[in-house]
């Protein structure tokens, strides 16, 4: 097959249209030339959700926070390419643009791109900044916010995390939550968590709490987010209505299902999952932990995972000794994350070879100053 020129004859930006009628096979290959190219100025990082031809390109795969941590941490890299979604860009942004990694390199910046804009996550934008402070100021109104922790799960925007960090907060992944929730105690007499309700009252359950004591702050509600004063005076966590669309989707009957249909088999899910899913797996935890946990089980073992269907199909496809089912009947992946494909990709590089940055994403110094005084609070955690 022939092969287009890597770079136009003039430079330029490069229109993503010219990319989009290109075979799979044609576009690998320019993505592997451009990296040649590029170095190890370059750094391509792919989420756990993402597709398996984009993962392969990827020279770090992982969760948001941990790749966003790597990358930050490479004395040579000065592009980042995040396949994932706009959060997850961000955090990349505020970690490798702190002060002090600016000071090392005197200055210069690491561009951070994020191939397609249009990768955001519903469940970030369920929680919107100027949502967070109508309901802090109307908690407030009822309850002493001064003895209230706000905790934001990393899925969220900049602005939430930079909201924690003004208010005496913390920033949590879906590894550390109960951690999290134990440091928020100690400073605190209850905790605002957001933008996801399912991780908070399932880690919040564990620790003694009831769902008495969690009420549902619904920001479209007309007041106090649809709750009594009685039920925030008396709450331990006030949640947020939000959820992963994706972790949404497993039900109680998909277990019972599998269940009865494969004897011995064994549940493992994430803790976005609803409480009702959650409480009869047999293994909840982070995508770490569900990778962790197939990994060491003995061959043979049973297992239906409810997590995004890229990763189960990646874990069913890298354990073959094992059985492993996706816990849903219905297909259920992370439409965001799908968005970034390899015409996106390959358009970012070569873009990236003649000095052009398409879709740069930069967290503002005000916000990114205080999302890393929460992000910096949660590395302290144990």
């Amino acid at each position: 097959m022939a092969i287009a020129p890597l770079l136009p004859s003039s430079p330029g930006k490069m229109p993503l249209s010219d990319y989009k009628p290109l075979s799979n096979e044609e576009l690998s290959q320019r993505i592997e030339k451009a990296k040649a190219k590029l170095g190890k100025k370059l750094l391509i990082l792919g989420h756990h959700y993402q597709q398996d031809e984009v993962i392969e390109h990827a020279d770090l795969r992982g969760d948001s926070y941990q790749l966003s941590q790597l990358a930050a941490n490479s004395d040579e890299c000065r592009a980042i390419v995040f396949c994932g979604v706009h959060f997850m860009a961000e955090t990349a942004d505020i970690l490798a643009n702190r002060p002090e990694k600016l000071a090392t390199r005197n200055g210069e910046r690491v561009s951070v791109i994020l191939p397609d804009m249009a990768a955001g996550c519903s469940m970030a934008d369920m929680a919107a900044i100027r949502q967070v402070e109508d309901a802090w100021d109307q908690l407030g109104e009822v309850i002493d916010t001064s003895r209230m922790i706000p905790v934001t799960y990393i899925n969220s925007a900049a602005s939430l995390k930079a909201f924690c960090g003004k208010h005496g907060g913390i920033v949590c992944t879906s590894s550390n939550a109960a951690a999290v929730l134990k440091w928020a105690y100690e400073r605190g007499d209850r905790v605002f968590f957001f933008p996801d309700q399912h991780l908070g009252r399932n880690t919040a359950l564990t620790m003694g709490i009831t769902n008495a004591q969690m009420p549902v702050w619904d920001p479209y509600a007309e007041e106090f987010g649809g709750n009594t004063e009685q039920a925030l005076v008396d709450s331990k966590v006030v949640l947020w209505k939000g959820h992963c669309s994706v972790h949404q989707m497993f039900r109680p009957e998909h277990v019972a299902q599998f269940r009865e249909k494969y004897p011995g088999i064994k549940i493992l899910v994430h803790p976005e999952c609803p409480q009702e899913v959650n409480d009869i797996a047999d293994v909840s935890g982070s995508t770490s932990k569900i990778l962790k946990t197939v990994e060491e089980a003995p061959p043979g073992t049973k297992w239906a995972i409810g997590t995004e269907l890229h990763l189960v199909n990646r874990v069913k496809k890298e354990h073959p000794e094992q059985e492993i089912h996706f816990l849903s009947p219905v297909v259920c992946m992370c439409a965001t994350m799908y968005r970034i494909d390899l015409a996106h990709l390959a358009w970012t590089l070569e873009n990236l070879l003649v000095d052009e940055v398409v879709n740069p994403i930069h967290v503002d110094p005000d916000t990114a100053k205080y999302s890393l005084i929460a992000l910096e609070r949660m590395l302290e955690v144990r």
